[in-house]
């Protein structure tokens, strides 16, 4: 019979707490178990690391390439395959590979390859994330403004129909092109609707997250602004009781003192998380690609359309949980709570994240994450 494997010499990671002179034990069927020093099995195979984190992998709500592709540009089984192992290597667990702004017959096609990655187990596909088509043409960032409409009813038959394959069904959409009554039929059917990409203003933003939006998509960017007799929609995300702002967390999309002032402010039940927003460079050495047709630079740690518009993040969850703790000063162990428990939280149908299969360990400088079952 196999024997229990017992990991030491790390610190473990629980989802809430950073543990100190704890184990890791895991048993045939990849379980895993925290135990003291004490409560090991005198039967168990030990392997002593050489200190770092054990933690589960990373959650990710919004990741629209990697490996050197996009979703958009060829929404198929293998691009969603080829994202899939880039961030697995990055460490994450589980992910919503997400569709930029596109024609409906993309939105079709990556509902149908995102169904056959789950159906085929495709590691860390969990979902799909829908940022577009309806969102404001004001805030549309690199969104091609060209393909930015108003939700109709098709569409909402279609969202509905694509939950019954793909229960993690998150759509990122604006005000401006989505109404109240939508969001209602949407959340109530379990689409999770996040506001993003949106001018509109506290008022609007609060009666659509009444209305059953969850949450708030990559707060401060491509969004109305907070002034002081103006809140916009980051004061109408950070002031809802029910809302969960993600955050793009690299020092380029906000600045850190903005990230501490938000944090502070936050009233809602649920944590500001963080996402990488990831592009195709993302595991990959390229410096250049496309979105709808117009190229994307990679320079200085920053994607930028021709005009100086960010396109997206050059940016790993390591590097963002890293930023966390280094620029705007959070504990680390909040820090990857917020990259890990925190978004899995948001996920109506979450993965196992204590599977031995979820796991990874991070060296001390939070580099270079390892699965624990490849060790």
């Amino acid at each position: 019979m196999t024997r229990k494997r017992v990991l030491t010499g790390a610190r473990i990671f629980d989802g809430a707490r950073l543990l100190d002179d704890h184990a890791l034990m895991i048993d045939q069927s990849g379980k895993t178990q925290i135990l003291a020093p004490a409560a090991i099995p005198e039967t168990c195979d030990v392997h002593r690391l050489d200190g770092g984190i054990i933690t589960s992998g990373f959650v990710d709500l919004q990741v629209n390439g990697g490996g050197g592709v996009m979703l958009n540009a060829a929404p198929s089984l293998d691009t969603v395959a080829t994202i899939a192992r880039a961030h697995r290597h990055l460490g994450t667990a589980a992910f919503l590979p997400t569709l930029i702004t596109d024609t409906r017959q993309h939105g079709i096609a990556a509902i149908k390859a995102v169904a056959q990655a789950i159906d085929q187990n495709i590691p860390g596909v969990v979902g799909l994330h829908l940022e577009g088509p309806h969102l404001s043409v004001t805030r549309k960032g690199a969104h091609d403004g060209n393909l930015v409409r108003p939700m109709d009813d098709d569409d909402i038959a279609l969202l509905l129909d694509t939950l019954q394959s793909i229960p993690n069904l998150f759509v990122t959409a604006a005000p401006e092109n989505i109404t109240c009554a939508q969001i209602e039929t949407l959340s109530t059917a379990g689409v999770v609707v996040s506001i993003g990409h949106s001018d509109c203003d506290y008022d609007t933003a609060m009666r659509a997250f009444d209305a059953g939006a969850r949450m708030a998509t990559h707060l401060f960017n491509a969004m109305s602004q907070a002034s002081a007799r103006s809140p916009g929609l980051v004061g109408a995300a950070l002031d809802h009781p029910d809302i969960a702002p993600g955050l793009i967390a690299d020092g380029i999309h906000v600045h850190a003192a903005m990230i501490r002032v938000a944090l502070a402010a936050n009233r809602g039940r649920h944590d500001v998380f963080l996402v990488t927003d990831a592009m195709a460079p993302a595991g990959s050495d390229i410096t250049r690609f496309t979105l709808n047709d117009r190229e994307i630079l990679r320079r200085d740690g920053r994607l930028t359309l021709a005009d100086g518009t960010l396109a997206g993040a050059d940016l790993t969850m390591p590097q963002a949980v890293r930023f966390m703790v280094d620029h705007v000063g959070e504990p680390l162990e909040k820090a990857l709570a917020r990259a890990t428990t925190i978004p899995a939280g948001l996920l109506p149908q979450a993965p196992d994240l204590t599977h031995v299969d979820a796991m990874i360990w991070l060296d001390d400088k939070l580099d270079r994450p390892r699965w624990l079952d490849e060790l």
